[in-house]
């Protein structure tokens, strides 16, 4: 007789698998969402004003009572509200950046990349396009959409900005050079921070024009100007003590950013330096996760870009020339600041 050969056991060790990590991530769009609705419905501006039950939240955002206890509901099991009995109370991350009178609301910019989300969902087809361009989305930018991507993005610009001011110390420079510095946040904060520092930021021309609106709203004009013009080809100013280049990072392949790298190299004074700061991944590219996902998108506009790790990074400025490059933490897990020295 055959030997009978025993079914496949898991082994006792090992926890059994099933799909639910998978269906989690397959749903993850339906938390989005969820909170995108509660953005713009105001749900946590309702709540923080007194409108904590269903009841009163449903009749001050304009949905049935139904459908408030469903998204209230959902919204509580995200951990964006804790309820007690009958009334509801928004986490603390939430009440301060997600009540839309409070002085750090970021609601736009929870909201920034939901125009891209029927993008997302032709993710596998513009997968197999063979159609690139270096500058992806902003190939067509106009002024109205350089209106509403800094509406977004402008207080978290500010917020980076600051700490960018706090971490590097521009005592005693005076021009500092911001590559694709879209509202200007770097360089108000900076020349605020620093007496004497002035700033020009080079960014694509319907960028500029939104950039001198908040720059003047800052009553910045007398320090910070613009650079209409395109940092790849446009050429740089000389006589620059610093160059900054923030957030951009994974819209621009490697061969583009050594070509930016070395122009700024070449426009800095003996002595001047250059911080990069953008999404990086670890070494092994296992990694983290926002840095992967910022590379991906630019396949959703068919970019040239790419997610780089930070001895990638690091390695361009050397290229360069650029001297004690050394490797900052600057959001964790997001941002990395990548600064060389020009020698004098």
């Amino acid at each position: 007789m055959a030997d009978m050969q025993a079914p496949d056991k898991q082994a006792p060790d090992r926890p059994r698998l099933d799909t639910t990590r998978l269906q989690k991530m397959a749903q993850a769009y339906w938390e989005s969402a969820a909170l995108m609705a509660a953005v713009e419905l105001e749900v946590f501006t309702a709540i923080a004003h007194g409108h904590d039950t269903i009841p009163l939240a449903a009749k001050a955002v304009g949905i049935s009572a139904r459908n408030a206890e469903r998204l209230l509901t959902a919204l509580t099991a995200m951990t964006l509200l804790t309820r007690d009995g009958e009334r509801f109370t928004n986490a603390p991350d939430v009440q301060r950046f997600l009540v839309k009178d409070g002085e750090r609301y970021a609601g736009p910019w929870i909201l920034f990349t939901k125009p891209r989300w029927t993008a997302y969902g032709e993710l596998a087809q513009r997968l197999r396009s063979p159609t690139e361009n270096r500058l992806g989305a902003y190939e067509s930018f106009t002024v109205d959409d350089a209106r509403r991507y800094h509406a977004a993005t402008y207080s978290i610009g500010m917020g980076a900005a600051r700490l960018f001011s706090r971490s590097v110390d521009m005592t005693g420079r005076k021009l500092l050079l911001d590559l694709g510095g879209g509202s200007g946040a770097y360089s108000i904060v900076a020349t605020t921070t620093y007496p004497g520092l002035k700033a020009i930021v080079l960014d694509l021309p319907p960028v500029t024009v939104v950039a001198n609106e908040y720059i003047a709203a800052n009553g910045a004009a007398d320090r910070v100007a613009t650079l209409p013009g395109d940092f790849t080809r446009t050429s740089f100013p000389q006589g620059v003590d610093v160059v900054v280049m923030a957030s951009n990072l994974p819209q621009y392949e490697p061969d583009l950013i050594r070509l930016v790298v070395g122009k700024a190299f070449a426009a800095l004074v003996p002595g001047g330096e250059m911080h990069l700061v953008g999404e990086t991944l670890h070494d092994d590219r296992r990694g983290p996760l926002s840095a992967a996902l910022w590379g991906l998108n630019e396949a959703v506009y068919g970019s040239t870009g790419q997610a780089h790790t930070e001895s990638e990074v690091k390695g361009y400025l050397e290229g360069a020339g650029f001297r004690d490059v050394v490797i900052h933490p600057f959001v964790p897990g997001v941002l990395s600041r990548v600064a060389g020295r020009k020698p004098a």
